[in-house]
This record gives structure tokens, sequence and C-alpha cells, in this order.
């Protein structure tokens, strides 16, 4: 098993992105609202601004998917997302994603059936 984690910098792709899933078989997720570090570094942190330049194409919300899935979806989940986002490890500002091993999983385990 994988942790799924998925930052999506295009909020209005959220359900695309969602409906994707279910057609490769994810059928749980947890999605949070977040915000990136260039965000609070260039508006919130006065000694920083002169650095907004360096975030300029920094989002200022996002939101961030996480999911346990099986090995064999990693795959799947990279294609559904570049098929959706575009090519997100050349172009960026659309998100990033990566995968953890799950050593244990309690709880929902019909979301992975």
């Amino acid at each position: 098993m994988k942790l799924m984690v998925f930052v999506l910098n295009k909020e209005e792709k959220l359900e695309e992105v969602l409906e994707g899933f279910l057609e490769i078989g994810i059928k749980g997720a947890t999605v949070i609202e977040s915000v990136g570090m260039g965000k609070i570094i260039s508006s919130d942190i006065p000694i920083f601004a002169g650095l907004r330049e360096l975030f300029v194409s920094a989002s200022p919300h996002n939101r961030t998917i996480f999911s346990v899935i099986e090995d064999s979806q990693v795959d799947d989940v990279i294609h559904i997302i570049e098929k959706i986002m575009g090519n997100i490890r050349e172009e960026p500002g659309k998100g990033i994603i990566f995968f953890l091993d799950v050593y244990k999983f309690v709880g929902a385990e019909e979301t992975l059936k």
C-alpha cells in the first residue's frame, strides 16, 4: 500500500481529479485546504516581501489530497493526474505528487477493495 499525497495548485480542477480517481478505483480520499510556503513568506512575513517576484507562479491557495492506495494504482494515478492537469513534471505551478509506503492501514479498509 501507498499513501498518495497530491498538492493541487489549480483548485478549479479538484472535482475533475476526484472523478478521475473514482474511474481508476480510488474510492476514498481526504481533501484539505492548504497554502504554500511561497505565499506565506512573500505576503505574510514583511521582511520577505521583496521576494514576491520569486513566487509569482505560486498559487495563493491549493488543495492537498491524501489517499491510501494499492501499489498497483500508482501509475494509474500519475496517468489520470497528467491527463487532467497536463505535464506536472515539466510545467511548474500545477502541483506535485508523491507516494510513501504504508506499513499498516486500519479503518475504512473497504475503500481499498
